[in-house]
């Protein structure tokens, strides 16, 4: 019976949310689809409480390139890469801030977290133009199945599975599997295993 609820409370969300998506095809070929996408995540993210979680996922069920069911996106969360995965039972809370992130099962991000695409998602080689016309390399961040991620952190590389990275910690280098990473730079504290 509560499969059957959660379905429906899933399929009516598909249904309200269905104006912005729209809206979201429409922009996208004049904008640019990251862009479109951006736009409409901070209308999304203002949705509150529970029925606003429900319709952020329906949102990003319509529009991300991986985004399962039951993922849960927080109010105030923003994602601006079309081009994220979102696997089964991913929890990514508050005002979180993702970019080209690959989030793989049962990941939870805590409160203010911050994924951008990669480190040097702005190029700053040339001194005689502006950082802002300088680009930058996009680089895809995956977090490993089954990792914490504690509040207020910036993942600039991959995290492997089974590994907790410490609230307030800079991951600047990638994780091993099931380690305990804190500080900034965030470095290993103790063995899961």
């Amino acid at each position: 019976m509560k499969s059957l609820i959660l379905a429906a409370i899933r399929s009516i969300a598909m249904l309200l949310i269905l104006p912005w998506v729209i809206s979201h095809k429409v922009w996208s070929p004049l904008v640019g689809v990251d862009v479109s996408l951006e736009s409409h995540s901070q209308w999304v993210s203002l949705l509150p409480g529970t029925s606003g979680d429900w319709l952020r996922t329906a949102f990003y069920r319509w529009t991300l390139a991986e985004c399962h069911p039951t993922v849960i996106v927080g109010f105030g969360a923003l994602i601006s890469k079309a081009e994220t995965r979102l696997a089964a039972h991913v929890y990514i809370g508050p005002r979180c801030i993702l970019g080209l992130v690959t989030l793989e099962a049962d990941v939870l991000l805590g409160p203010a977290v911050q994924i951008p695409s990669g480190p040097m998602t702005h190029g700053i080689e040339r001194l005689d133009v502006s950082i802002r016309s300088q680009p930058g390399q996009r680089q895809r961040i995956t977090v490993g199945r089954d990792s914490w991620i504690g509040g207020g952190s910036i993942v600039l590389a991959d995290v492997q599975q089974q590994t907790v990275v410490g609230a307030g910690s800079i991951v600047t280098k990638p994780t091993g599997p099931r380690v305990i990473v804190v500080g900034n730079p965030a470095r290993p504290l103790a063995s899961r295993e």
